[in-house]
């Protein structure tokens, strides 16, 4: 008889949720940017900034808490026989949503687990950041209960599946072999930032260790926040959104005993107070979200998993980096890009397209 996985329990998604919460803002206080202990979209952003595919001088970090998600849900799942080789289901599509997604999240800087860290930090411009992320993801809903689907993925050989891990660990490699220096010019083959966000991180063990405990946690769990809210949408379940609202509630708690809440809407670290904006971006990322199955976190752990669709939406992401800062597309402290507005257009233009050209007749 297999033994009851703890962690689905909704005590189990609670201690996750915990967990993280009390995890997020320690790596705030070693050294992460404010309210941005954990997040996927900003930390994508910086690990394309460190591999070249953008020059964004202020946001380049090759993040292992990145490489630890992954490496964490690649060994939970290899120890519980849940690694299980699949894709094949839309990959031009997936790629083409996770680039909308990262760059809706850019617009609003950050990712769903970023918009709960930011409420949790005090920042009063999240709110409209959650706002646009239900709506997107409710637009999402309403596209599933039409019988929107980009179809089953397939079985694939164990070379495959393990190629996401091979290249997760081929990455710490070069992050380990060339570190930061105070002189960027000799960092290697890397691009490190001198000043900015990407300036600032954790030190590698305790960003790394977070990383793979997040991962192990993750993956059995499922822990996901698109999930948390399109199954309180579809369904009136509260058992995952019972899990964000744990991080919320610990993540705030672990702000006020280190010092770090701060409530307003200006001066908010790595935020902006152009409240529209805020919510369309994050409207555009919770639909992008909603399509592809899960929020950037869950992509990286179902990629663990050997899912070849969730890896595809991850590179997907990282594209979606280098064109949101290559393109003047993501925002900043001083407000959207140049042409954060049409990236807006054309990212919810793409995702609605996605979701009104698959909707299958049932039985399809």
């Amino acid at each position: 008889m297999l033994k009851k996985n703890i962690f689905a329990t909704s005590a189990g998604i609670i201690a996750v949720g915990a967990i993280i919460g009390i995890l997020a803002p320690m790596l705030q206080k070693l050294g992460n940017p404010g309210n941005m202990g954990v997040c996927v979209a900003c930390f994508g952003r910086d690990i394309a900034g460190a591999l070249g595919l953008h020059r964004a001088e202020g946001v380049q970090y090759l993040r292992p808490e990145i490489l630890g998600f992954v490496l964490g849900a690649f060994l939970a799942a290899l120890a519980v026989g849940e690694f299980r080789p699949r894709g094949g289901s839309a990959p031009l599509a997936r790629f083409l949503l996770g680039m909308c997604a990262m760059i809706g999240a850019l617009v609003f800087l950050g990712c769903p687990w970023r918009v709960i860290l930011r409420l949790a930090g005090g920042d009063g411009n999240a709110i409209f950041g959650f706002l646009g992320l239900a709506v997107g993801i409710g637009i999402g809903c309403l596209f599933f209960k039409s019988g929107y689907s980009l179809g089953r993925s397939v079985k694939e050989s164990t070379g495959i599946g393990l190629l996401m891990p091979v290249v997760i660990i081929g990455l710490l490699a070069l992050r380990l072999t060339f570190p930061p220096v105070a002189d960027q010019a000799k960092s290697g083959v890397l691009f490190y930032s001198l000043k900015g966000p990407g300036a600032q991180y954790a030190p590698l063990v305790a960003s790394l260790s977070v990383g793979l405990v997040v991962g192990v946690l993750a993956q059995r769990s499922r822990f996901c926040t698109m999930g948390a809210l399109r199954d309180l949408f579809l369904f009136r379940h509260w058992h995952l959104f019972s899990g964000v609202l744990a991080l919320l509630v610990i993540a705030w708690a672990v702000n006020m005993a280190l010092g770090q809440f701060k409530p307003g809407f200006t001066n908010q670290p790595v935020a902006h107070t152009q409240t529209f904006w805020n919510f369309a971006g994050m409207t555009v990322a919770g639909l992008a979200f909603a399509l592809a199955g899960g929020c950037p976190g869950r992509q990286l752990f179902m990629s663990g998993e050997g899912d070849g669709d969730a890896a595809i939406f991850v590179f997907g992401m990282l594209a979606g980096a280098a064109f949101a800062h290559n393109f003047g597309l993501a925002g900043s402290p001083a407000g959207i890009g140049p042409y954060g507005v049409a990236a807006v257009i054309v990212t919810l233009s793409i995702c609605l397209f996605i979701g009104l050209t698959n909707i299958r007749k049932v039985g399809s």
